[in-house]
């Protein structure tokens, strides 16, 4: 269903990072509820500095989790409630950054557009709205004006484009037009942006499982609209690491604070 338009517990806190920040030695790991996600696990977490301002934000999926992936439920996260779960952040984060929960969203076969994001791949919603006004957002018939109600431009990143319709549960999808994978390369990793309503809900880093097996570690900037709806600190850099016991984390990272009314 997911953008059919266009889209054991570990137990210490040294999953999230291989080693302690160096240039924060007193930085501070909140740890969010462990949540089931196939034959494994999967958390949030939320790092401070001495000063309680964000260092990183993420989500973390063990070894078990991400050897035990489905492979055989048909196109779509709702086949399958296993592939698809909500994970709330850590309390600590909520008054300093705008995200508030994470969907977990496993695609065994892709989704449409055919060519395009038909990879067997993760889409990893930072949303920032609550669980319970997410899962109120109905279908796009039942709902056109909300979908289509789109943010002003100046709230979304540069070369952002909304794809028509949206998803229930989710909103409307908006993909960056010359993101490789629009443009006749293979998709591996891209980011999307969501909105609702009018508002800017949500930003996806979605990723391929090959992607994630191939890579230990990679880095790439988060796109940065001209103006941010509410103020708080929004990430600079999105970052993909695999650690020594195989827990992948998928991280917002290198915090900036902005003001609503921020020109640029």
């Amino acid at each position: 269903m997911k953008k059919a338009l266009l889209f054991a517990i570990v137990a210490s806190m040294a999953i999230v990072s291989c080693k302690k920040d160096h240039d924060h030695p007193q930085a501070k790991i909140y740890k969010g509820s462990v949540i089931r996600f196939q034959h494994g696990s999967a958390w949030t977490w939320y790092e401070v500095d001495a000063k309680n301002k964000p260092l990183r934000l993420g989500a973390s999926i063990d070894k078990a989790a991400m050897r035990s992936l489905d492979t055989s439920s048909p196109e779509g996260p709702g086949h399958n409630h296993e592939n698809m779960i909500s994970l709330l952040f850590p309390s600590q984060a909520k008054d300093t950054v705008p995200f508030l929960h994470f969907g977990l969203d496993w695609n065994p076969h892709g989704h449409e557009p055919a060519g395009v994001y038909d990879k067997p791949h993760f889409d990893f919603h930072f949303y920032m709205i609550s669980e319970a006004e997410r899962s109120a957002i109905p279908t796009y018939e039942e709902a056109q004006g909300e979908f289509d109600n789109y943010p002003d431009p100046s709230f979304m990143p540069e070369n952002y484009m909304a794809i028509p319709g949206g998803v229930p549960q989710m909103g409307a999808h908006w993909v960056d037009v010359t993101s490789p994978e629009l443009n006749g390369q293979p998709f591996t990793q891209t980011f999307l942006m969501g909105s609702y309503n009018s508002k800017v809900i949500f930003y996806e880093p979605m990723i391929t499982e090959e992607f994630i097996r191939t890579h230990n570690t990679y880095q790439r900037a988060v796109p940065r609209p001209a103006k941010v709806q509410a103020d708080g600190y929004y990430p600079k850099k999105m970052r993909l690491e695999t650690t020594s016991d195989g827990t992948v984390n998928i991280v917002l990272e290198e915090f900036e604070f902005r003001l609503h009314s921020d020109p640029v």
